[in-house]
């Protein structure tokens, strides 16, 4: 094991952290700068495409037990996700516009692809990639 994969090793879940809180930050600290800003640009444009068509910020509703599901999902958008709700007049969307399906659909594969990019961190993190 080289002495880069064992700093890497040690610091797996402070890269882990670090992805969720901004996409693309995990894979910065460990050294990937290049896909960190191309992971960043994705998930950035695909978070702000779902608020530009109006789609939802899912919360959890007792009477929908799927809406835990789409919450954590949006919720794997991490600071943007926050930043959106603190600063959107309209968490919940406009139902009524046309593009609302589609900015869902963006939404929650904002937060999904930031998880799965919290799970590739973690393993380069662990030396396994």
């Amino acid at each position: 094991m080289t002495a880069e994969a064992a700093v890497r090793r040690g610091n797996r879940g402070v890269a882990v952290l670090l992805a969720w809180i901004f996409p693309g930050l995990g894979h910065a600290y460990l050294g990937r700068r290049r896909t960190a800003l191309l992971y960043a640009l994705i998930v950035t444009a695909t978070f702000l495409l779902g608020l530009s068509f109006e789609g939802r910020l899912y919360t959890i509703e007792r009477s929908q037990p799927l809406s835990i599901l789409a919450t954590f999902a949006v919720s794997g958008a991490g600071l943007l996700n926050l930043g959106a709700r603190l600063l959107s007049s309209n968490p919940s969307g406009t139902i009524l516009a046309p593009t609302y399906e589609y900015g869902c659909a963006y939404l929650l594969t904002a937060g999904l692809m930031n998880l799965l990019l919290m799970l590739d961190a973690w393993d380069i993190g662990s030396g396994r990639k």
